[in-house]
């Protein structure tokens, strides 16, 4: 199945003049060829030791008479052998909205391991995040907790009328806040930032890119707007692009029943470290966890403490699903996961509050006035590339339908985002207009995992069907993007790829050994393989 085009989705001369005012820039203009500087720099948690450095890049790609420029922030892993031509690979970590520096100082052992120690990597704070363009909608975090409170679409008969609504007062008052820079923090320059980074390094030119979630729509992006200039590029936990753009993303549900029937079955597999499973059978226990969260929307739990906003909370269905569906992207943390839901499930106010306190869910009466310097840089980034906007529910109710449908119990948990988008009143300065049948100078490597709860093998076999010469590596795992848990099939294929360009053979699938349940993600083992190699 062939991604659709921007062309077919909305038809005619209105299509072919977007795709025209959309076409893109020379990015030959003003080239920026001047030379990053690097300096050792101290990163928390960092497994490698890392530099620091940074790029000087156009601020706004659209207007060529504008001298105006805009700092990039980036950080390198160098090289663990010497090779004879200096090679780089940018890395995007996704979000959007991550600005990229925990991840890195998390992943870059695995990666470059998996990459053969021959490239040095690098990655940067796009725009919107970390200090570059920073965007933020709230004068604090009070206020933030006010109009951030989770709400799902099948939370009630009116709760989807009301993130409407509330998705109104959140566009405008990023307005509000963001008019004057909200615009220049789009997918299409951050592309074109990465391409200033590429001929700042003075190599030949050519992106080599790794990226994960998001991030392979950052990927997919490049190689549309730049065939020609692509060597590498892997695109890892794979979101639809088309979906994303046109703000239609119901695809991103299609494992997620899946996934939970797996941590539902893991759970009950390795009981000892799994209280949650109790004695039942893993039907059973599917079906105790769906009833008390159907339960949980007519009967929440309160949890009264006066150091908390109102001297309390409600954990009601809309927290418990919102604090839910983010964590079946780490499977070394279902145990953590399991014993939340098995306190919740059995009232142990105890644990609860500890959860509660820990997550920051239930909102300090001390909240800090300092404002997250990216808080809503998820929004903006997202927001500011779809294509068309509505102030018409209705108009999008088919999109909200078609989410719910895809899964059972979450599909409605991220409401919210489709609704802000839908209502944005900043489109990025340049959005990517076209399509993804392209083909470019080397082919993709594409990496879906088997039950990925947040881009499922769907979208990758998608995108990979897309573009040209392209291969599907399944990682057979849980979790989201390759990242989680390491096999050495699927370490040996990106590393065969980096260094000489070999493709894994179709219908490829990399098994991982890491059990569930047991907090290991299988990359120590992993590492030490791939030294012995």
């Amino acid at each position: 199945m062939r991604l659709n085009s921007y062309t077919h989705l909305v038809g005619g001369a209105a299509a072919l003049s977007a795709l025209a005012a959309a076409s893109p820039l020379h990015h030959d203009r003003a080239l920026d060829t001047t030379t990053i500087q690097w300096a050792p720099c101290d990163i928390p948690n960092a497994t490698l030791p890392l530099e620091c450095g940074n790029l000087t890049v156009p601020l706004d790609y659209t207007d060529t008479k504008s001298n105006a420029t805009l700092r990039l922030d980036l950080l390198r892993a160098p090289a663990s052998k010497k090779c004879d031509k200096k090679r780089s690979i940018l890395l995007n970590f996704g979000g959007p909205g991550a600005d990229g520096v925990a991840d890195f100082a998390l992943f870059a052992e695995r990666m470059q391991a998996a990459t053969g120690g021959s490239h040095d990597l690098i990655s940067f704070a796009p725009r919107g995040t970390g200090l570059t363009l920073p965007f933020s909608c709230y004068p604090n975090d009070i206020s933030r907790q006010v109009g951030a409170q989770p709400l799902a679409g099948n939370a009630s008969d009116v709760a989807l009328g009301q993130i409407w609504a509330k998705s109104t007062l959140f566009a405008s008052n990023c307005f509000a806040a963001q008019n004057k820079t909200g615009q220049l923090i789009g997918t299409a320059f951050v592309v074109r930032d990465m391409m200033r980074i590429v001929d700042a390094l003075r190599e030949d030119g050519m992106l080599r890119y790794w990226g994960v979630s998001y991030g392979t729509v950052l990927g997919a992006t490049a190689v549309a707007m730049f065939p020609d200039k692509m060597d590498r590029v892997v695109l890892d936990g794979v979101v639809n692009p088309f979906e994303y753009y046109t703000n239609t993303e119901s695809e991103l549900f299609t494992d997620l029943d899946a996934t939970f029937r797996g941590f539902i079955e893991g759970c009950v597999a390795a009981r000892e470290a799994c209280p949650l499973a109790g004695n039942l059978t893993a039907d059973e226990l599917h079906a105790a966890v769906y009833k008390f969260l159907d339960n949980l929307k007519y009967n929440p739990i309160p949890l009264p403490s006066p150091a908390l906003l109102g001297g309390g909370s409600l954990i009601d269905i809309s927290i418990v699903k919102t604090m839910l569906l983010p964590a079946f992207n780490f499977p070394t943390n279902w145990a953590s996961t399991a014993a939340t839901l098995h306190a919740l499930m059995t009232g142990n106010i105890t644990a609860i509050a500890a959860v509660m306190s820990s997550s920051g869910s239930a909102g300090s009466a001390s909240a800090s006035n300092q404002i997250p310097s990216s808080a809503e840089a998820l929004q903006g980034i997202k927001c500011s590339d779809v294509r068309q906007h509505t102030s018409n529910l209705t108009a999008m109710l088919p999109v909200f339908a078609a989410r719910h449908n895809m899964s059972r119990m979450f599909g409605d948990t991220a409401d919210e985002m489709v609704a802000r988008c839908a209502q944005w009143r900043m489109p990025a300065k340049e959005r990517y207009m076209g399509d993804f049948n392209v083909t470019s100078r080397n082919p993709v490597l594409v990496i879906g995992n088997t039950h990925d709860p947040t881009t499922p093998l769907a979208s990758a076999r998608n995108v990979s069907e897309t573009f040209a010469g392209s291969v599907l590596l399944q990682h057979d795992s849980y979790g989201h993007d390759s990242l989680m848990m390491g096999s050495l099939c699927t370490a040996r294929a990106i590393r065969s790829y980096f260094l000489n360009g070999t493709m894994p053979a179709k219908g490829t699938v990399c098994p991982v050994k890491a059990k569930l349940f047991t907090g290991e993600s299988g990359w120590d083992t992993v590492l030490k393989e791939l030294k012995q190699d």
